[in-house]
């Protein structure tokens, strides 16, 4: 019997050091992978961070999408992309606008204008641009641009779900500029 506790507590011992030489390997790449990663700046013409969106990019106006400029995406990156939502919407966070696999290259996104790449569905199902249009209060929209290493194997009308799980583990940048809307 003491050989076989013997062999038990070793084996147990062995799956120990295992798991925390794995924990803290992988506790460092994670580490480095977040210090490598460049923060893209990301600004807008028609409002500034924390600032509030003109009714002119709402529902309650012409409903096209503001200016977004996007700093130089970093050295290595084969794509980029825009979720742009509202994580104040009462039913839960409400998808405006996805869009994936755009030219690295792409610095402005004009007004009014899709930048190229493919489309994702927005929580209504479009595949384009839908303004804030909040039911009440002042909502927080939030433009994330995320550089990646990799374009996305997903296909048009992906959700941002999918595009988010596509793109885990392929971030080599990222930014977000915020607007504030509320409805007269």
């Amino acid at each position: 019997m003491r050989l076989s506790e013997g062999i038990l507590l070793g084996a147990i011992a062995l799956i120990a050091g295992f798991l925390l030489v794995t924990f803290l390997h992988s506790s460092r790449t994670s580490e480095n992978q977040s210090s490598d990663m460049k923060t893209l700046k990301v600004t807008s013409s028609a409002f500034v961070d924390g600032g509030n969106i003109a009714a002119r990019y709402t529902c309650d106006g012409e409903n096209i999408n503001p200016p977004i400029a996007i700093d130089e995406a970093p050295a290595g990156a084969k794509s980029l992309a825009l979720i742009m939502d509202d994580p104040d919407a009462p039913s839960g966070t409400w998808v405006h606008w996805v869009k994936f696999n755009m030219p690295p290259a792409t610095r402005m996104i004009e007004e009014g204008k899709e930048p190229a790449g493919l489309s994702g569905k927005g929580t209504r199902g479009g595949l384009s641009y839908q303004g804030p249009c909040p039911p009440s209060g002042t909502h927080h929209y939030v433009f994330k641009i995320y550089a990646l290493d990799v374009l996305l194997n997903l296909p048009l009308g992906a959700s941002k779900k999918e595009v988010e799980g596509a793109m885990a583990g392929h971030i080599i940048g990222q930014g977000e500029l915020v607007g504030l809307y509320s409805r007269q």
